[in-house]
């Protein structure tokens, strides 16, 4: 029989059912939920060259598939606290596991490619909710010397489902069609809901009950929403031949940012609850954290749409082979965050992030080294050092950026910095294609064109070695992540 107070057991009650391993329960049960959002991210672009042809599109509107869901992720994640504070980790969690399929449903039977924007928005505001959950409860739940083996573990589960997912997204591609990649989240979805009614607590952070208190801030939610589409539309009108629109967008973005820092410091200052906190940055760590977290999505996602795009446009592999190209470095991806999940507990987190940006550096700087006559074997290894360099970054950068901060601030931080992520992931896919398509007109190239030359690979590794220069910016300030405690030994155990 299934205890009929089970649907509103609070946190505690679910600790005293479960014992010991319920941090676990719980900790998997908002993975699966994750693995869908993350996949729902990352699947589609395998099917945009399919997409572009169905709708007819140029390269500048189906962009807007990858980038329409990272601008609703991104705005979305600064909700996750006041949404948690209000309605619990349970009904939040479990709507946003009711509008991602809903979303992948409709995009998968959408006949207009205005739904299909429609349906890569819904799916993006649902995948922004749920993403800053895990990292509150690792920091809440789990004891300091157990925090890097959570991430680790939750870091492998999560990467597992989008290493896998490309590959068999790419083979539906090729066999169904573009749609039938929408359809790839469902599964996942209806087990995080079953998960969550289980598992999840209807508390809110820190085990108090969710009630009504504070209102959004919808000011500061629309001035985020207004900057951010300022600044890709902005990136985007920089291919076209209306530079004073590109700079007016520009500037107008750079405007709301100072406008929404300054409404959240007043929002603070009159007792009200802004979107994100200013005092975070007034920790070292965070503030330094948040650094490398933008620059590091910018590169991430920048290269996630550019390497399909890559291996379709100028290698001229089909799209299964771009899945199963990425599933081995994918594999190697889960095991390194697993043993660096450990190791976050015992090593300085510094040092892992430096390790990790290195090696994403490398991974992009090696691209270089391919042409038309180049082996397979090449590029999946490229790919695999690049993975290696994700597992090292993955695990230790929240946990090096938030470990210093105050408890009550960590729903605040979990959600800043995983906004600063993806508005550096928003702005690197623009950024990529809005160079990729100048570098390929400077090399006298378009993606118009059938046959793949070495103009068109100048002009991608063009924009591979900007990315490993960004990536070594982000080097300098990880160095900033040391804290004194690290020039002395660590602590066994």
């Amino acid at each position: 029989m299934t205890d009929p107070h089970h649907a509103q057991a609070p946190l505690q009650s679910l600790r005293e059912r479960y014992g010991e391993r319920y941090r676990w329960l719980l900790l998997i049960s908002v993975m699966v939920g994750v693995m869908a959002s993350i996949m729902s991210s990352t699947i589609v672009n395998v099917a945009i060259p399919g997409m572009s042809q169905h709708f007819h599109l140029g390269q500048e509107r189906a962009q807007w598939v990858s980038s329409g869901f990272m601008v609703a992720m991104t705005v979305s994640m600064l909700t996750t606290p006041w949404l948690l504070s209000r309605f619990g980790y349970r009904r939040t969690y479990s709507s946003t596991m009711v509008l991602l399929p809903a979303g992948g449903l409709l995009g998968g039977l959408a006949d207009h490619f205005s739904l299909v924007l429609v349906a890569r928005v819904a799916e993006g505001l649902a995948a922004g909710v749920v993403q800053p959950i895990p990292a509150i409860i690792i920091l809440r739940a789990f004891e300091p010397h157990e925090q890097g083996r959570a991430s680790g573990i939750f870091g492998m589960g999560v990467v597992l489902a989008p290493a896998i997912g490309p590959s068999i997204g790419g083979v539906l591609v090729d066999l169904f069609g573009w749609r039938s990649i929408f359809f790839m989240v469902v599964p996942f979805c209806l087990a995080s809901l079953w998960l969550s009614w289980k598992f999840v607590p209807v508390t809110a952070p820190g085990g108090a009950t969710a009630a009504r208190g504070q209102q959004l801030d919808w000011r500061g939610m629309l001035i985020a929403t207004v900057g951010t589409l300022c600044l890709l539309n902005g990136l985007v009108e920089l291919r076209g031949d209306a530079p004073l629109q590109a700079a007016v967008l520009l500037v107008l973005a750079a405007t709301a940012l100072v406008a929404f820092i300054a409404w959240q410091r007043r929002m603070a200052a009159a007792g009200g609850a802004p979107l994100m906190n200013m005092a975070l940055f007034g920790y070292r760590q965070f503030a330094m954290g948040s650094v490398v977290a933008f620059i590091y999505g910018t590169a991430l996602f920048g290269s996630t749409y550019l390497l399909p795009v890559y291996m379709q446009v100028a290698l001229h592999l089909s799209a299964s082979h771009v899945g199963t190209i990425m599933l081995p470095a994918g594999i190697v991806l889960a095991f390194t965050i697993a043993g660096v999940g450990r190791l976050a507990d015992r090593q300085p987190t510094w040092l892992l992030v430096s390790i990790g940006l290195a090696l994403l550096a490398a991974s992009f700087a090696l691209m270089l080294l391919l042409d038309l006559r180049s082996t397979l074997w090449l590029l999946v290894a490229f790919a695999i050092v690049g993975r290696i360099g994700l597992g090292f970054i993955l695990p230790s950068l929240n946990l090096g950026s938030m470990r210093p901060l105050a408890k009550p601030l960590i729903p605040q931080g979990a959600s800043a910095i995983s906004f600063l992520r993806q508005l550096g992931g928003a702005a690197g896919v623009s950024l990529c294609a809005v160079v990729l398509e100048w570098r390929l007109a400077a090399h006298g190239d378009s993606l118009a064109n059938v046959a793949s030359s070495p103009a068109r690979l100048a002009a991608f590794n063009e924009v591979f070695l900007i990315l490993a220069a960004l990536c070594g910016l982000a080097l300098c300030a990880a160095w900033q992540l040391r804290t004194p405690a690290d020039a002395a030994p660590p602590t066994p155990g």
